[in-house]
């Protein structure tokens, strides 16, 4: 227990914190259904992209409007671009319209969402953080992230099934836990090292392949229990030591509550008009957009790469961990009073739906 002494504490809940934010990517990537965006592509595409736009946009003129920096007020748009998937997804199964075409809607944009956000991250990480390329390098690194992306997406698709089920099924003690464990931190090292991307987006890209596998319902059980269990409480404790609301200056309470309106207002606009766009009614836009208007932990990760990266200050950090606490605790009322009235139970391609059970 030498490695829990005063001196290392601070430390080791950093470190510690830092596999959880990697495991907590890997589930968000696993969770996600990729044949959705075949069954409602159109609204996925404009939900998702225009989510991602009109936070972005609004963000950063309100960061700059308090006279934050222009790279500081840029990434405070991306966090806002961001959407948590799993929170979005638990208010849909509760209300059990998961399967309406709303429902398959939002998990498609929210897909759209979370790689729009994550590789906004990681390029925007690349050309202005401690090492930045600058305006000569993004060739160099739009190829290196190309290729890393090909030839991850390549191995991933060719040998995580069969390497699932043979580890599945050999005596090895939880070896197909250990497996994909070790698998997602090659490829969160790999992204960052040899990609030039964040090491959240090697994790997310492994969840996402490994959600293709056969083994994918005892990837879920298992890694569920690792993560939930150990390391995601102590990412959320490392957040929760790091934002001290007594740092927030009555400037910084103004920033809050203006960013917390702007967070709202922007992604039900963003996400609502292109399902406008794509034929949903106004109340069916107006559900998909106050689906996706949660922060959740997607929003603490990018804030913390932030924090971490020297991009924004312990202010700033403190008026965002406020605007995500807020977001996600006003998505569920909303949404409940929203589908108290009919709504189409259709999926978008005009199939009967399949509540669940």
């Amino acid at each position: 227990m030498v490695y829990f002494t005063d001196s290392h504490l601070d430390a080791s809940i950093v470190h510690l914190g830092e596999l959880g934010v990697l495991l907590l990517m890997f589930i968000a990537g696993l969770d996600l259904h990729l044949s959705d965006l075949a069954k409602s592509g159109k609204v996925s595409a404009y939900a998702g992209t225009l989510g991602v736009l009109f936070p972005l946009g609004l963000g950063y003129l309100a960061a700059v409007t308090f006279d934050n920096t222009p790279q500081q007020s840029l990434f405070i748009g991306l966090i806002l671009a961001a959407t948590s998937v799993s929170i979005s997804a638990q208010t849909f199964i509760e209300l059990r319209v998961l399967r309406t075409r709303v429902g398959i809607g939002m998990l498609g944009a929210a897909v759209f969402d979370d790689i729009l956000v994550v590789l906004g991250l990681s390029i925007f990480i690349a050309l202005t953080g401690d090492n930045p390329s600058g305006l000569q390098g993004v060739l160099l690194i739009a190829v290196k992230m190309i290729a890393y992306l090909i030839i991850a997406v390549f191995l991933g698709v060719r040998l995580f099934p069969r390497l699932g089920e043979w580890f599945d099924s050999s005596p090895i003690s939880q070896g197909l836990i250990a497996f994909v464990f070790v698998t997602t931190l090659f490829y969160a090292w790999s992204a960052e090292v040899l990609g030039g991307l964040a090491a959240i987006t090697g994790a997310f890209l492994a969840g996402l392949l490994f959600a293709r596998t056969p083994v994918k319902d005892t990837i879920e059980k298992g890694f569920s229990t690792i993560a939930y269990g150990v390391f995601v409480p102590i990412f959320f404790v490392n957040v929760g030591l790091s934002a001290n609301a007594r740092e927030l200056s009555s400037d910084g309470l103004w920033f809050l509550l203006v960013l917390s309106l702007v967070a709202i207002v922007s992604k039900i606009l963003g996400s609502g008009l292109g399902a406008r766009m794509s034929g949903f009614n106004n109340l069916e836009a107006l559900q998909l957009g106050v689906g996706m208007m949660s922060r959740g932990e997607v929003g603490l990760i990018v804030a913390t790469v932030g924090i971490t990266e020297g991009l924004i200050t312990q202010e700033l950090f403190s008026s965002i961990i406020g605007v995500v606490i807020i977001t996600t605790l006003l998505t569920p009322p909303i949404l409940r009073m929203l589908f108290a009235k009919p709504t189409s139970p259709t999926t978008s391609r005009g199939e009967k739906s399949k509540q669940p059970a």
